[in-house]
């Protein structure tokens, strides 16, 4: 008999790292590398196991998309933990958990190119959307203002400047602008 017969089957695990390897094939090389043969190649996993947990592209690309939601949630819960503010504590989680993207170059690598399948595949699109609305449904009651709104946007374009490495104003300058950011938060 062969090894596969006598193997624990472990499919969170075998899911987790069919996940990984499309992530980091889609930071290497492009979303365009991230194909099922690929997938299948570079994880070990035969293609069969592959359609088990994925069975297309876009299930595959979903599954990133959510693993990496998942991983934001977890990043912006943790800096609301430490917040003792109500007012806008979901908005300063949020512009933490962006701005800790500079730091980790590989996620925020992710992020790029799970962002510009955001732009052309309208499923993926629509769960950002969805994610967006539930959390502002969630958090009507302290992030619904005005100001917490120009945050969260402020956020996302220091994301972008930071991935496409412009608008470089120096430390002082940054800080300064997320102290600002901060204080808007908390109106």
């Amino acid at each position: 008999m062969s090894d596969a017969h006598h193997r624990r089957k472990q499919p969170v695990l075998v899911r987790q790292q069919l996940l990984e390897v499309a992530a980091r094939l889609a930071s290497e090389q492009g979303m365009a590398a991230v194909t099922l043969d690929a997938v299948s190649a570079a994880s070990g996993v035969s293609k069969g196991g592959l359609l088990h947990h994925f069975p297309n592209k876009n299930a595959l690309l979903e599954g990133l998309l959510d693993s990496l939601l998942n991983q934001l949630d977890a990043s912006i819960e943790e800096g609301m933990r430490s917040d003792p503010l109500p007012h806008g504590r979901f908005t300063r989680g949020y512009l933490g958990a962006v701005l800790a993207l500079r730091d980790q170059p590989e996620e925020s690598r992710r992020w790029a190119q799970v962002t510009m399948a955001l732009l052309t595949e309208p499923r993926l699109r629509q769960r950002w959307r969805d994610w967006v609305r539930e959390r502002s449904e969630e958090y009507v009651g302290t992030d619904s203002s005005i100001d917490a709104q120009l945050v969260r946007l402020a956020a996302d374009g220091l994301w972008l400047a930071d991935l496409l490495d412009c608008h470089e104003s120096g430390d002082e300058a940054r800080r300064g602008l997320v102290e600002r950011l901060i204080e808007l938060s908390s109106k």
